[in-house]
Protein backbone atom coordinates (compact mmCIF):
# COMPACT_ATOMS: atom_id res chain seq x y z
CA UNK A 1 0.00 0.00 0.00
CA UNK A 2 1.37 3.38 -0.94
CA UNK A 3 1.21 6.11 2.22
CA UNK A 4 -1.73 8.52 1.43
CA UNK A 5 -0.37 11.91 1.32
CA UNK A 6 -3.30 13.81 2.49
CA UNK A 7 -5.28 12.99 5.73
CA UNK A 8 -8.81 14.61 6.71
CA UNK A 9 -9.86 15.16 10.07
CA UNK A 10 -13.20 14.60 11.06
CA UNK A 11 -15.85 13.06 14.21
CA UNK A 12 -15.87 9.06 13.78
CA UNK A 13 -18.38 8.02 11.79
CA UNK A 14 -20.87 4.97 12.38
CA UNK A 15 -19.09 1.88 10.68
CA UNK A 16 -15.15 2.67 11.29
CA UNK A 17 -15.14 1.18 14.95
CA UNK A 18 -13.34 -1.97 13.86
CA UNK A 19 -11.11 -0.14 12.21
CA UNK A 20 -10.82 2.29 14.91
CA UNK A 21 -10.15 -0.56 17.73
CA UNK A 22 -7.56 -2.31 15.64
CA UNK A 23 -5.70 1.69 15.36
CA UNK A 24 -5.53 1.63 18.91
CA UNK A 25 -4.58 -1.74 19.28
CA UNK A 26 -1.86 -1.25 16.90
CA UNK A 27 -0.40 1.72 19.02
CA UNK A 28 -0.27 -0.46 22.17
CA UNK A 29 -3.60 1.78 23.73
CA UNK A 30 -6.13 -1.06 24.85
CA UNK A 31 -6.14 -2.15 28.36
CA UNK A 32 -8.42 -4.88 29.65
CA UNK A 33 -10.64 -2.65 31.81
CA UNK A 34 -10.89 -0.35 28.88
CA UNK A 35 -12.63 -1.89 26.43
CA UNK A 36 -12.82 0.27 23.08
CA UNK A 37 -16.22 -0.44 22.02
CA UNK A 38 -17.87 0.96 25.70
CA UNK A 39 -15.09 4.34 25.67
CA UNK A 40 -16.55 5.06 22.06
CA UNK A 41 -20.05 4.37 22.66
CA UNK A 42 -19.97 6.69 25.94
CA UNK A 43 -17.50 9.16 23.79
CA UNK A 44 -20.35 9.71 21.04
CA UNK A 45 -23.08 9.99 23.31
CA UNK A 46 -21.87 12.91 24.62
CA UNK A 47 -22.22 16.59 23.87
CA UNK A 48 -19.46 16.91 25.65
CA UNK A 49 -17.11 14.64 23.86
CA UNK A 50 -15.91 13.71 20.63
CA UNK A 51 -13.76 11.44 18.67
CA UNK A 52 -11.76 12.72 16.11
CA UNK A 53 -10.08 10.66 13.22
CA UNK A 54 -7.59 11.36 10.35
CA UNK A 55 -8.66 9.25 7.29
CA UNK A 56 -6.77 9.01 4.22
CA UNK A 57 -7.24 10.92 1.07
CA UNK A 58 -4.69 9.99 -1.45
CA UNK A 59 -3.04 6.61 -2.18
CA UNK A 60 -4.02 3.32 -2.09
CA UNK A 61 -5.18 3.93 1.75
CA UNK A 62 -8.14 5.79 0.38
CA UNK A 63 -10.37 6.23 3.04
CA UNK A 64 -8.36 4.16 6.17
CA UNK A 65 -8.32 5.65 9.40
CA UNK A 66 -4.65 6.53 9.70
CA UNK A 67 -4.89 8.53 13.26
CA UNK A 68 -7.27 9.71 16.43
CA UNK A 69 -8.00 11.54 19.53
CA UNK A 70 -10.90 11.01 22.07
CA UNK A 71 -11.48 15.35 23.62
CA UNK A 72 -14.11 16.03 25.72
CA UNK A 73 -14.26 18.61 28.74
CA UNK A 74 -16.23 18.32 32.16
CA UNK A 75 -17.10 21.12 32.76
CA UNK A 76 -13.69 22.82 33.77
CA UNK A 77 -11.34 21.50 31.90
CA UNK A 78 -10.45 19.83 28.78
CA UNK A 79 -8.80 16.48 28.28
CA UNK A 80 -7.42 14.14 25.45
CA UNK A 81 -7.31 10.27 25.39
CA UNK A 82 -6.63 7.64 22.58
CA UNK A 83 -4.28 9.62 20.61
CA UNK A 84 -3.06 7.18 18.02
CA UNK A 85 -1.42 6.97 14.95
CA UNK A 86 -0.67 4.34 12.69
CA UNK A 87 3.09 3.34 13.15
CA UNK A 88 3.46 3.69 9.24
CA UNK A 89 2.72 7.44 9.32
CA UNK A 90 4.17 8.47 12.74
CA UNK A 91 6.73 11.53 11.85
CA UNK A 92 4.62 13.08 9.62
CA UNK A 93 3.07 15.93 12.26
CA UNK A 94 0.40 13.83 12.12
CA UNK A 95 -0.28 13.50 15.99
CA UNK A 96 0.75 16.93 16.43
CA UNK A 97 -2.39 17.52 13.89
CA UNK A 98 -4.72 15.68 16.11
CA UNK A 99 -4.12 17.66 19.07
CA UNK A 100 -3.67 20.81 17.43
CA UNK A 101 -7.67 19.73 15.85
CA UNK A 102 -8.96 18.70 19.50
CA UNK A 103 -7.60 21.88 21.12
CA UNK A 104 -8.98 24.10 18.67
CA UNK A 105 -12.42 22.21 19.17
CA UNK A 106 -12.33 22.71 23.00
CA UNK A 107 -11.46 26.30 22.51
CA UNK A 108 -14.74 26.50 20.05
CA UNK A 109 -16.60 25.69 23.36
CA UNK A 110 -14.65 28.10 26.14
CA UNK A 111 -12.77 25.71 27.38
CA UNK A 112 -9.11 27.22 28.59
CA UNK A 113 -7.24 24.18 29.55
CA UNK A 114 -6.35 20.77 28.91
CA UNK A 115 -5.13 18.21 31.16
CA UNK A 116 -4.10 14.71 29.87
CA UNK A 117 -2.76 11.89 32.03
CA UNK A 118 0.06 9.45 31.15
CA UNK A 119 1.63 6.20 32.21
CA UNK A 120 4.58 6.30 34.23
CA UNK A 121 6.06 4.13 32.52
CA UNK A 122 5.66 5.86 28.84
CA UNK A 123 7.86 7.67 28.62
CA UNK A 124 7.70 8.07 24.56
CA UNK A 125 4.51 9.51 25.45
CA UNK A 126 5.69 12.04 27.75
CA UNK A 127 8.15 13.40 25.12
CA UNK A 128 6.19 13.93 22.64
CA UNK A 129 3.64 15.41 24.71
CA UNK A 130 6.38 18.41 26.34
CA UNK A 131 7.82 18.92 22.81
CA UNK A 132 4.49 20.31 21.32
CA UNK A 133 4.27 22.43 24.40
CA UNK A 134 2.63 20.66 27.06
CA UNK A 135 4.76 20.22 30.76
CA UNK A 136 4.32 18.01 34.16
CA UNK A 137 2.31 20.03 36.80
CA UNK A 138 3.14 18.79 40.35
CA UNK A 139 -0.61 17.08 40.81
CA UNK A 140 -1.33 13.43 42.33
CA UNK A 141 -4.28 11.64 40.02
CA UNK A 142 -6.42 9.76 42.21
CA UNK A 143 -8.80 7.06 40.73
CA UNK A 144 -12.02 5.15 42.73
CA UNK A 145 -13.51 2.26 40.43
CA UNK A 146 -17.54 2.67 41.40
CA UNK A 147 -18.32 -0.42 39.49
CA UNK A 148 -16.52 -3.70 39.58
CA UNK A 149 -13.69 -3.64 37.52
CA UNK A 150 -13.34 -5.52 34.45
CA UNK A 151 -10.92 -7.89 34.44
Amino acid sequence: MTRPSIVDIRPMVDGELASVEALWRACDLVVSYNPPDHDIAFCRASPNSELFVAVSTGGDGDGAVVASIMTGHDGHRGWLYYVAVDPSMRGKNLGRDMVAHAEAWLRSLGVRKINLMIRETNLKVREFYEHIGYSVEPRTAMARWIVDKPE
